[in-house]
């Protein structure tokens, strides 16, 4: 199984945050402040301290160092690859400072490698980037999820002014990332957190099936209306099987003159020429008359060959064709023995557990008569052979199913 951490970002994320959850899920300090210090940042201190934001614990992480940074693309990049980190963690914390030096040089038009930063040349920058590669490098994660992200509201103060939430940075770095606005008058989302998510190739959505492992919590510097806090959770992936959706055309004609007769042979003739199902519903029909639909459902492009065949065999002058969608659930076919006969039983699966448990009917009818016994005892034998063949198993691994 695949170990995921999902960054749920209910009050947005920094680097600081990103980098205390991680710290809260277990990391040890030294795994992470030891490589630091290849970096060659003079004076750096990292201190963890547990904080309480809306009433849950977090850690709070604050980087100082002896000087400012302010420096320029290049020689950030240089004291990344330079220092003795991991490979995988240095290509991380490449990967997400790239992301933020491609940020600030398409909005301010300039080529990176003539950016001059500010705040975003600050050792707290280059220290929450690597920090986080550690992390997850030692945690083994392999894949990174995040929840939407929430923007925050008004204005922030940059090297050049004041600036609107969220920044041309974060909007830039979280191009194709899902954003939506929450009415706190804060950054909820900055630009470091935004190119940490984007430089380890995050992915966005809804909590997937996973098995928990642990949580971790993460502290802003603020308290908010709302906890300010990250949530970092791992796990293991859970394959789950869902429902097979595929679309599909339903045709339908509404007839109220034809001898009902006709039906049987319609319906099987469209089954031989290749509907995946057809039926015949009663209904009551202008004038009080009775009358009937006949339905069917094909894939796209078989109604050339059946609407023909629809128009020549019943007395329908129209025919509705409607796209509709299908869920359909995985299944197996495989055989069970009556009295010495083989009856097939159709088994769906969702999660991997069998939630029908279906005999053929035709072949049913055929034991039956072949053994002169009632039709519905060999339906029940025949159930009852597949419900013991099916009960704790999750598939079709020790049964041979038909060609």
């Amino acid at each position: 199984m695949s170990l995921l951490a999902y960054f749920d970002c209910f009050a947005g994320i920094a680097g600081d945050m990103a980098l205390g959850a991680l710290f809260d899920l277990g990391v040890p300090e030294e795994a992470v402040l030891r490589p630091l210090e290849g970096l060659g940042l003079e004076g750096l201190e990292v201190k963890l301290e547990r904080v309480t934001r809306g009433g849950i614990s977090a850690l709070r992480v604050s980087v100082k160092a002896g000087r400012e940074l302010a420096m320029t693309p290049p020689a950030l990049l240089s004291l990344l690859e330079e220092a003795p980190l991991p490979p995988r963690a240095r290509r991380l914390a490449s990967g997400c400072l790239r992301r933020v030096l491609e940020a600030e040089a398409r909005i301010h038009g300039r080529d990176p490698s003539h950016l001059h930063l500010h705040e975003l040349g600050s050792p707290d920058t280059l220290v929450d980037i690597a920090g986080v590669a550690l992390a997850l490098d030692y945690l083994g994660v392999e894949e990174v999820m995040a929840s939407p992200l929430p923007t925050g509201t008004g204005m922030i103060r940059g090297e050049h002014g004041l600036l609107p939430i969220p920044s041309p940075a974060v909007l830039e770095i979280l191009k194709g990332a899902p954003l939506y606005s929450r009415p706190i008058q804060a950054e909820l989302v900055t630009p470091t957190g935004a190119a940490i998510l984007a430089g380890v190739g995050a992915s966005f959505g809804p909590l997937p099936p996973m098995k928990l492992l642990g949580v971790g919590y993460g502290a802003g510097g603020r308290e908010l209306e709302i906890p300010n806090i990250l949530r970092v959770l791992l796990g293991e992936r859970i394959a789950v099987t869902q429902p097979e959706v595929s679309t599909l055309l339903l045709l339908e004609a509404s007839v109220d003159d034809m001898n009902p007769q006709l039906y049987q042979h319609v319906v099987e003739g469209l089954l031989e020429r290749g509907a995946l199902d057809a039926w015949v519903t009663p209904v009551v029909m202008k004038k009080g008359r009775p009358g009937a639909v006949l339905s069917v459902l094909c894939e796209l492009g078989a109604e050339a060959s059946l609407a023909p065949y629809i128009f020549r065999e019943t007395t329908t002058l129209g025919l509705r064709r409607v796209p509709v969608e299908r869920w359909a659930l995985p299944r197996e076919i495989f055989e069970v023995e009556v009295g010495g006969e083989k009856v097939r039983v159709k088994v769906g699966r969702m999660a991997g557990k069998a939630v029908t448990v279906t005999p053929e009917y035709s072949d049913a009818a055929r034991v039956a008569a072949s053994l002169g016994l009632p039709l519905k005892e060999v339906l029940a034998r025949a159930l009852a052979e597949a419900l013991s063949a099916v009960a704790g198993t999750a598939g079709p691994e020790d049964r041979k199913p038909l060609a």
